[in-house]
């Protein structure tokens, strides 16, 4: 999956569009010292949204504003789930 575009809104939140979900705006909020995925706009027009999605997309999100490190020092973080950059 790859991030295609983000842009920041209203009170400081993130809208973001994904590669494998072109018509979902992902919605990110910051809490601490990394952003998550407050809500997704989910569009028919895409396929279903799985919890991977959604951590491969926090994931790739925070990596992509340098916030990565706070986000793997969050307590829910699992080390094994796997990006991929094709």
């Amino acid at each position: 999956m790859r991030l295609v575009s983000w842009a920041y809104t209203k009170k400081y939140n993130i809208k973001a569009l994904f590669d494998q979900f072109p018509f979902s705006p992902v919605i990110f909020r910051q809490i601490k010292e990394y952003y998550f995925i407050y809500t997704v706009k989910w569009n028919p027009a895409d396929p279903p949204v799985r919890r991977t999605n959604l951590e491969e997309m926090e994931m790739l999100l925070n990596i992509e504003l340098g916030t990565f490190e706070g986000y793997q020092q969050r307590k829910a973080y699992h080390p094994h789930a796997k990006t991929s950059h094709s």
